[in-house]
């Protein structure tokens, strides 16, 4: 009989978030893969309990060598407890890797949810939360950026990412160039912590606000989606297709689901993005 991969979810910054399933799961589980082990034993101090089990030190660095290796104890009946030092493991975290790897492997997955900072930011935004995508860290390099904030222009669903500190300026001027001045979203930063802000108003708005002002800690921005009158231009689109193709998507679909979006010609632009690769 085999065990059990649980991806458990950890406090994004108040440790009373902690649910009485991690508390249970981190006093009893045979194994525990941690991304960071100090700072595993650090919120286990701060919640109040002892680790029992065996920690493994299971990080994006290490995650492809050693996920067999972990999930032969899965195999061999032991649950295994992955945890990363905030939110839920494979969400812009390790675990991703290990989890394709465990379905391939016929291993039961399962989870002990909690905390995210993606839902949390969504939720105090006050934008639209009926549809939306997480789009992770932006591109660091400013060209790079720019071509992927113009194949999100036309995205019609709220968008959420997460940015550092020291370039969460550079970003939200580069979204406000790209998605449009008047652009409605929010900066959310130190969710659940003593020092929790949101700034709500336009890109403008944000951008001189983060260009005044430090923002400091962990930070996840959210933009509402493109609204359906919006003028693009055609670079915009065909930014959008081979952003599309390079995430594996056949040339056709992806033409085919930008133009009926946005009206634009099919044909025109699968001839644009043709002449763009």
């Amino acid at each position: 009989m085999t065990g059990r991969l649980i991806l458990a979810a950890t406090p994004i910054g108040n440790v009373d978030d902690a649910s009485l399933r991690l508390r249970t799961l981190l006093e009893q589980a045979p194994i525990i893969a941690a991304e960071d082990t100090r700072r595993l034993y650090a919120l286990a101090a701060r919640m109040g309990i002892t680790i029992g089990g065996k920690v493994i030190s299971f990080h994006e660095h290490n995650e492809v060598d050693k996920a067999d290796a972990l999930l032969d104890n899965v195999e061999a009946g032991s649950d295994v407890v992955m945890v990363t030092d905030a939110g839920m493991p494979s969400v812009s975290d390790p675990g991703y890797r290990v989890v394709e790897r465990a379905i391939e492997r016929d291993l039961v997955v399962t989870s002990a949810p909690g905390p995210s900072a993606v839902l949390t930011a969504l939720a105090l935004s006050g934008l639209p939360t009926d549809r939306f995508t997480f789009e992770g860290f932006p591109p660091r390099k400013a060209g790079e950026l720019a071509r992927a904030i113009a194949a999100l222009s036309v995205e019609p669903r709220t968008m959420v990412f997460f940015e550092s500190p020291h370039r969460i300026a550079a970003t939200l001027e580069a979204m406000a160039q790209g998605f449009g001045q008047e652009r409605k979203a929010a900066v959310c930063r130190e969710l659940t912590k003593t020092y929790e802000q949101v700034l709500r108003g336009t890109l403008a708005q944000l951008s001189l606000a983060a260009s005044q002002e430090q923002l400091r800690g962990e930070i996840a921005i959210v933009v509402s989606g493109a609204p359906h009158s919006v003028e693009v231009s055609v670079d915009a689109l065909v930014a959008e297709v081979l952003a599309r193709v390079e995430g594996g998507e056949r040339l056709k679909n992806a033409v085919s689901e930008v133009a009926q979006a946005t009206g634009f010609s099919k044909r025109d632009l699968y001839a644009a993005a043709l002449a763009a690769k």
